[in-house]
């Protein structure tokens, strides 16, 4: 298997990304967005995912965090897919369980060429909630549907994200984003037992 890394650069005028992705890595990561939870939830998925992970984003939050965070979740989905390359070897598909205190959190991945999300399950109050940010720049938990929409529509995957139960929104959030790590970490990992692309079509 070749190495699998990607470098992807993504500038506008609401912000400046680059993205270092390495996911034959051992959980080295460099976050900086300007937004402290979202680099919390980046680091996490990184370790969490074993993957080498540097984020170097500058965006204009001193208007919102919004932009920084979905500009960032694009450029990342966008390094996966790179780094996927032919996808040959590899599980295809990770699933993964994550308590957090309160909390329980479930993601499901397959590597299948055809981007989807589907996000369920965060109690009404989440569209409301703000993480962070005394003093600072504040996350709204509201963006996290996008998040992790952006990620598979770029890394064109299918990821289905649920919660199950909680009651912080810290803890559902990071929850979240921990299942999301591990179910990916298991779907890319090199499978011993097969060679090709894993799929009848012959590709992916």
């Amino acid at each position: 298997m070749s190495d699998r890394i990607a470098r992807i650069e993504r500038t506008t005028r609401e912000s400046s990304i680059v993205v270092e992705l390495n996911l034959d890595g051992t959980g080295i990561v460099d976050v900086s967005t300007g937004v402290p939870f979202f680099d919390h939830m980046l680091t996490a998925l990184g370790t969490h995912a074993s993957f080498d992970l540097n984020v170097q984003a500058k965006g204009d939050v001193e208007i919102d965090a919004h932009h920084t965070v979905e500009d960032t979740a694009i450029v990342l989905g966008q390094a996966l897919g790179q780094a996927l390359g032919d996808k040959k070897g590899i599980r295809r598909f990770g699933d993964s369980f994550i308590p957090m205190d309160e909390t329980l959190a479930h993601a499901s991945v397959d590597v299948s060429g055809r981007p989807y999300c589907v996000h369920t399950g965060e109690p009404d109050y989440m569209v409301h909630s703000v993480i962070g940010g005394y003093p600072g720049v504040p996350y709204h938990a509201v963006i996290n549907r996008h998040v992790f929409e952006s990620i598979a529509l770029n890394a064109r995957i299918a990821l289905h994200v649920r919660v199950l139960y909680g009651r912080d929104q810290h803890h559902i959030t990071e929850a979240e984003y921990k299942a999301v790590a591990r179910a990916l970490r298991e779907a890319v990992e090199p499978d011993p037992r097969v060679s090709g692309v894993p799929s009848t079509k012959g590709t992916l």
